[in-house]
């Protein structure tokens, strides 16, 4: 009762500093939230309507199937992107082989197995810092460590594994969040009927988490098939007309073939189409991908009615 009458005298007298005095009633207080939450939201569609629109507006007139299928010529000013496309996908699937494995097998063990421990709180904290790290560290740490050290050299794989550590704070967060949802029901009924700890993990939690692990892995793609820094450092190559014969080879890249385009190219302006070209087609690549992964969450949650 007290409580009703407090919320009361707050909604019918609100004061400001002045010493005037006005009524906001609970419908207006809603009304206005709801306003100011919608324009918010509206604002972040917007801008990512602009930059498509832009994008496509700018680069549409560049795609072509000689753009998309051949190689690059007279240093980047003619011919195709068809081996920075490659590229892309090879270190998408690359690091993407290695982080979302690693990264779910940690999540399982901070959520199900290690209990607050220093030991946790010591993973938890690397984890964190390595969300926070720029990614041109990154680009060093992989080429002290895998170009150089392990002597991958400047590569597909180099690039990958770099790559992989860059994404995993992603993947481990998101899969730690999605293993979180999963009702503790679930583990003590299949715990009741005699099943042990990991068979539950595998057949029962692990299936329900999926949704959201695949969430952090559309994060993921994005991330990796936008970074620059990284691939500048590890193995992208400046102008390679030919495809990388295996993951020991150096590669061109989309980002890193618009950056140099838009920065280091002899003749900047005469290449702004195939500029924005190419900017159009990794975004198309990243919302592909993005897509048949949304695909893959929405099939998961039908078939669990989450």
């Amino acid at each position: 009762m007290e409580l009703n009458a407090k919320i009361n005298d707050d909604q019918k007298v609100g004061k400001i500093h002045s010493g005037l005095s006005f009524r906001l009633s609970a419908r207006t207080s809603e009304r206005i939230a709801f306003a100011m939450l919608s324009l918010a939201a509206l604002t972040v569609a917007s801008f990512v309507v602009i930059i498509l629109a832009y994008i496509v507006s700018n680069g549409y007139s560049a795609i072509s199937i000689e753009f998309l299928t051949e190689m690059p010529r007279r240093m980047m000013t003619q011919g195709g992107i068809y081996p920075a496309i490659v590229g892309t996908l090879a270190l998408i699937a690359g690091s993407m082989s290695v982080a979302l494995p690693v990264g779910i097998m940690v999540a399982i063990y901070l959520n199900e197995y290690a209990g607050e421990t220093r030991m946790t709180w010591l993973i938890e904290m690397a984890i964190n810092n390595l969300a926070g790290t720029p990614s041109v560290v990154f680009g060093l740490f992989g080429l002290a460590m895998f170009v150089k050290y392990f002597g991958f050299g400047p590569s597909i794989l180099s690039a990958s594994l770099t790559l992989s550590l860059l994404i995993l704070p992603v993947i481990i967060r998101s899969s730690q969040e999605a293993l979180i949802t999963v009702p503790k029901e679930y583990r003590e009924s299949s715990l009741a009927l005699g099943i042990s700890k990991w068979q539950t993990i595998r057949h029962v939690v692990l299936p329900a988490a999926i949704p959201g692990i695949v969430t952090g892995s559309i994060l993921s793609i994005g991330r990796v098939a936008g970074e620059t820094a990284p691939i500048l450092l590890t193995g992208a190559a400046y102008y390679l007309p030919r495809l990388p014969d295996s993951i020991y080879s150096q590669f061109m890249a989309l980002p890193y073939h618009l950056f140099v385009l838009a920065t280091a190219g002899t003749n900047i302006a005469k290449t702004r189409p195939l500029q924005y070209g190419t900017a159009l087609v990794l975004l198309m690549i990243v919302l592909g991908l993005n897509l048949i992964a949304v695909l893959i969450r929405r099939h998961y949650r039908q078939k669990l009615k989450i």
